[in-house]
């Protein structure tokens, strides 16, 4: 081992660690990753995942195939400018429909997500229905995943199987739980999200979004960032924490 090499381990408290298990010590995902504004490698026909993520839902997709269930993604992967244009359009209409900038916000973050905290930056993060049946108009309303909607079967089978290939429904019906909506279409590859979203958790978000240029943005008060965090970002599935 060099000399400076070593002083560098010995300020670290890492002595007696080879140089390869280093890697443990370095931040798996970039603040760029999680906010959307990296590069990450994804793959997939149709949509975007991380490798392990779509490894894992090729697995589902197959066995779901089996019993005549052809699992869609309507959405996937979305960067920064992506979910930008989400919110852009959102806060428009509803500015336009009379409601003040405050109450526009609080209606878009009833399903959709500030851009910079959105899970869908992960590349682990889908919205799926059975491309089997007939779609209806909007497919992602929550009257279509029960009492006999189109997707009743697909749900079903979901729920009796996602778990095994790692996939978890992330805001779900639960009795008393806060934040975004229930949404029976949203699932997440929990082995890779649940360590991003430690890493998450991590990053100053009130100066990231006090400082970012949305609209809106200038009801971003620390009050309203952190009951953002508390009950949209944070009260999700509890086993996805």
């Amino acid at each position: 081992m060099q000399r400076k090499e070593f002083i560098q381990l010995s300020a670290m408290g890492l002595v007696g660690i080879s140089a390869t298990s280093l890697i443990h010590y370095t931040p798996q995902f970039t603040k760029e990753d999680l906010m959307g504004k990296g590069n990450p490698t994804l793959v997939g026909e149709g949509y975007k995942l991380r490798k392990k993520a779509n490894q894992a839902f090729l697995k589902m997709k197959s066995a779901a195939l089996k019993q005549n269930i052809k699992i869609k993604v309507v959405s996937s992967y979305r960067d920064y400018k992506h979910q930008n244009r989400i919110w852009e359009g959102k806060y428009e209409r509803y500015t336009a429909s009379g409601l003040s900038p405050i109450k526009a916000i609080h209606k878009i973050i009833e399903y959709s997500t500030i851009p910079g905290t959105s899970r869908h930056h992960w590349g682990t993060d889908i919205d799926i229905v059975d491309g089997s049946v007939k779609q209806p108009r909007n497919v992602l309303l929550e009257k279509h995943f029960q009492d006999g909607g189109p997707f009743t079967r697909f749900k079903t089978w979901m729920d009796h199987n996602a778990n095994d290939f790692g996939f978890y429904l992330v805001y779900t019906n639960k009795k008393g739980r806060k934040g975004f909506k229930y949404e029976p279409w949203h699932y997440t590859y929990a082995p890779s999200s649940i360590p991003m979203l430690k890493e998450f958790k991590k990053i100053d978000i009130k100066t990231e979004l006090q400082k970012s240029v949305l609209m809106g943005s200038s009801n971003f008060t620390s009050e309203f960032i952190q009951q953002y965090m508390n009950k949209n970002v944070l009260d999700i599935n509890p086993k996805l924490l």
